[in-house]
Order: C-alpha cells, then structure tokens, then sequence
C-alpha cells in the first residue's frame, strides 16, 4: 500500500481522535480489526506481500488465533489518543492510552510496517522497547536492524525524497528529463508505481512520457489532486485488492472447510467400524457354535482346562479355548454373550450404513459448495455457523430495555460467556454462593435500574440460593473479572462490585428455561 494512500486514511482518522476502542477482532491469522466508536473498524491487513491500512463499516467477527494476536487483544486498550505517519512513509504508528482497573494496562504504541514483502506488525512500550510482534526480524534476514521482544524498535532506513504535499512546480524540475512514472516513484515520496500511473493519467500523459519543461504546470496540478484525492478505498490497486480479497475469501473458507473435513473424518471413521462390525457376523456365528458344542458335551469337559478338543455336528474336531476357573456353561455362556455384541453391533451397523453414506454424500456437496462460494456467501456461511455455536452455549434473556443477558448453565458455560463477554459488559453473580455468571451485554452503554435488577435476579435464580429472599448479587465490568492462574473453569475473582439485594425468583414474565 502507497503512502499517500495512507495520508488519506489518516487524514481521515485524525480529527476524530481521541476516540473509544471498543475492542479487537481477528478475521484471520494476518488481519487485526480494531472497532473504533462511532466510526467503525480500523482494519490492519498485515501478513506480506499485500499489507492494507484501510476503515471498513459494519461488524467483523474473530478470536484471536496466533499468540501475538492474543497479546494485541490484551495489551493495546484504552482510547486511540493519536496515529503519526512520520513523512509519507510507509509505517504507522497508533497511540493507545491503556486501562484502569484491578491490574492496569499501561499505554502502549502499535506500529504498521506496510512496507510490502517485509510488511509487520509491532507492539512496544511508550519507549519504543517491543513487547511482541508478528514476525521477528534477525541480522540474517536484514543487516540494518534487528526486531525481536525486548529490543528497541529501529525503524526503516531514512530516506529523501520530495515531498508532494508541499512540492511547487519549480520542485517537480528534478523530475525533466525522465520518464513520468519511473521518476514520480524515484523522487516523489508515498508515491509508488499505481499512483505513479493514476498521476499520469490525471495530467493527460503516458506512464512513459519523457517530461520536459511544458509538462510541469499540467502535473504540477494533477499532483495536486492527486494529494488531496489519490482515490476511492475501492480504488487502490486493481491487483493488491483483489489479491487481498482473494486471501480474505480463503481465509473465510478455511475454517469451514476445515470443520467439514473434521465431520467426514469422523464420518469415514465410523463407516470403517460398521464394515468392520458387519465383517464379524462370522465370528459371531462360530462363537455361537463353540456355546452349542460346550453346552452339548459339558459332562465330557473336564474342570480346568484351558481348551477342549470337540466333535463338532459335521463329525470335525474342534479346539474352544476354555477359561479354567469356568464351569462349561459358564465358558458356553460367556460366547453366547460375545456372539450376541457382535451380532448387536452388526445389526446396528447395518441399520446406520447407509445413513451414513448418506451423509458422506451431503457432506461431499457441501464441501464442493465451500469451493465455489464467494466471500459474501461465505461469511454468510460462517455467521450462521457463529450463531449456531453460540445460540448452544448458556440461556439467552431479553432485559426491559433490550439488552441480551447471557446466564451459564455449567462451570465452562460460565468460563466461556464471561471469557467471550466485551469488556465493558456488566457481569454479575450471587455473593458468596455458587452460581452461574450472568451477563448483562451493554458494551459500555448505560443500563437502567430495571434491567440492573432483571440480571441479578437471573443470577439469584440460578444458584444455590434459589427460592430466598434479600439475597445479595454483585455486579462490576466484566474488565474487573480475571480468572487466577490454575483455577478451574468458572472459579474466578472480580473488584469494583457494587450490590443488589433480590429475591432469588424469576423475573416477572420469564419462565424457567
């Protein structure tokens, strides 16, 4: 991505800051979007060799999935105070200001390097010392500077270049005598080979035009609008964004397709027991026999041994293993009774065959549907699979004033909603009593009295003090809730509670779930 086109953006950003974060999501192993309050995600798309800084609407969805994602997630919070692009160089820097609460989050700085093949993603402390990082730099790869956690941060090499903003139309003479493109990129900073050619277009000349003196009013201008206009976000390199939406597109099917080649192993695996369940009809059928013989001669059987040698019904001698410490029945029945398992289980394998080819052949289509659907289709795809997932996880209320209240209904179900909850969400539980985590899902807004006291009766209700009378439940921001280090699932520590006095009964119009 070219820097003018990362002036843009900012310039954009700029005025609107300081602004609330409101949290960060991972669409995929290579992007981290950061939901800005009332003005949407900041989108930092940087894996190599196509890193994109760019403001998208609407909601994105994603847990962290590298380790430096999970640090971004718990490390850069607190408002956006400030983001510097330092000329129209290709490296951001974003100012966070940090949290207060039971363990703080001091300040940190994010910088993006959009610097194409080397692009990457650095979080330091406000002196510039890395924290963590998505790809380590050593002196092997890069004699100039070394970035790993614990280093200072070394920026890219200085550069010199004209800068377009400021540049008169006496500046663009070093440009004469060169061709319009290849000199745009050599001399003119956050300009690089699509904006070079859009220059070009805009002053009405050829990307190879050689320029001579009557050139320069005519690109003096359209360096102008170039400045204060390089383009539509859409409008970025025709190949950079299709390259990029073609990895955002598989980076959306690979988790679908993963999960379907999940079930058709799962699958495949159980039509192989089947086969192998029906295969031992015959040992059934010889076990069974083995029962008859003993049954037939067990007054010629003698007491502990270890096989018996019989005649079968055709007159073929026959050697049944025996177990000693077995009467002859007993070793009779005991066959009968492996004879019956195998017979069972080839009967139910029989019976659940062909559903599973079935389901094989469903699975077979769906999956060929994965690799033909677009992007809008497979988000589509992966929401109704999100809301799948999570409509199975807990109870669900509505509170008087709208709000969604999540209530655990197990020690992981309480781990999970209070793990997955936005910071700023309202968590409660019952004071001192086991009991499930409630949820009162406010991001922050300010939830009435009513719907305060709907939560903590949902908390009430759903503990070991249901049915009481005046029982206390506290409540505090999720952010003030941690789980300590080796505790169970569920088991966790909060601050900053205030507390409600209810009767532990259901709120007035919900039934019991």
């Amino acid at each position: 991505m070219e820097g003018l086109l990362i002036h843009a953006i900012l310039r954009d950003l700029k005025p609107r800051l300081p602004v609330q974060t409101l949290g960060w999501v991972f669409p995929d192993e290579g992007t981290a979007a950061l939901l800005l309050e009332g003005i949407g995600n900041l989108v930092l798309r940087y894996r190599p060799p196509n890193p994109i800084l760019t403001l998208e609407p609407g909601e994105l969805e994603g847990e962290p999935i590298t380790p430096f994602q999970r640090m971004l997630a718990t490390r850069a919070k607190g408002r956006l105070l400030e983001v510097q692009q330092v000329k129209l160089d290709r490296v951001v820097r974003l100012f966070f200001e940090g949290e207060h609460g039971f363990v703080d989050t001091p300040p940190t700085r994010l910088i993006f390097e959009l610097t194409g093949r080397n692009a990457n993603l650095i979080l330091t402390d406000p002196e510039d010392r890395i924290l963590g990082l998505d790809r380590n730099v050593t002196r092997q790869v890069n004699r100039f500077r070394e970035l790993r956690p614990g280093l200072p941060y070394t920026p890219p090499p200085p550069y010199q270049k004209l800068d377009p903003r400021t540049a008169n139309q006496a500046d663009l003479r070093v440009l004469l005598g060169q061709r319009l493109a290849q000199a745009a990129q050599k001399n003119l900073d956050g300009i690089g080979k699509e904006l070079a050619q859009e220059l070009a277009r805009r002053a009405g000349l050829t990307p190879e035009t050689l320029l001579s003196e009557p050139h320069l009013p005519t690109l003096h201008k359209a360096l102008q609008s170039l400045v204060a206009q390089p383009g539509e976000r859409a409008a970025l390199s025709k190949d950079l964004r299709e390259a990029w939406e073609q990895e955002q597109t598989e980076a959306l099917r690979k988790p679908l397709r993963e999960a379907l080649l999940k079930r058709k192993k799962t699958l495949e695996a159980r039509l192989e027991d089947y086969h192998k369940a029906l295969a031992r009809l015959d040992e059934a059928a010889k076990l069974r026999a083995w029962g008859d013989l003993l049954l037939a001669y067990s007054q010629q059987v003698q007491p502990h041994l270890r096989e018996a040698v019989l005649i079968d019904f055709q007159g073929q001698e026959v050697k049944i293993p025996l177990e000693p410490s077995l009467s002859p029945a007993q070793n009779a029945e005991k066959y009968y009774s492996r004879a019956k398992r195998l017979e069972a289980n080839a009967f139910r394998a029989g019976e659940l065959e062909p559903k599973t080819q079935e389901q094989l052949a469903k699975l077979a289509a769906e999956l060929e549907a994965i690799e033909k659907a677009g992007r809008a289709e497979l988000m589509q795809r992966l929401e109704r699979t999100r809301q799948d997932r999570s409509s199975e996880v807990g109870l669900r209320f509505q509170s008087p004033s709208g709000f969604t209240v999540w209530v655990g209904r197990s020690s992981k179900e309480n781990e999970f909603l209070t793990r997955t909850a936005h910071s700023q969400d309202l968590w409660f539980h019952v004071q001192g009593i086991p009991g499930s985590h409630v949820i009162l899902r406010t991001a922050g807004q300010n939830a009435p009295l009513p719907d305060l006291l709907f939560a903590a009766q949902l908390a009430a209700f759903y503990s070991k003090a249901k049915g009481d009378k005046n029982v206390p439940v506290d409540y505090t921001s999720k952010k003030n809730v941690w789980r300590p280090r080796k505790a169970a699932a569920g088991q966790v520590l909060y601050t900053g509670a205030k507390t409600l006095f209810v009767d532990a009964d259901l709120p007035e119009g919900v039934s019991e779930a």
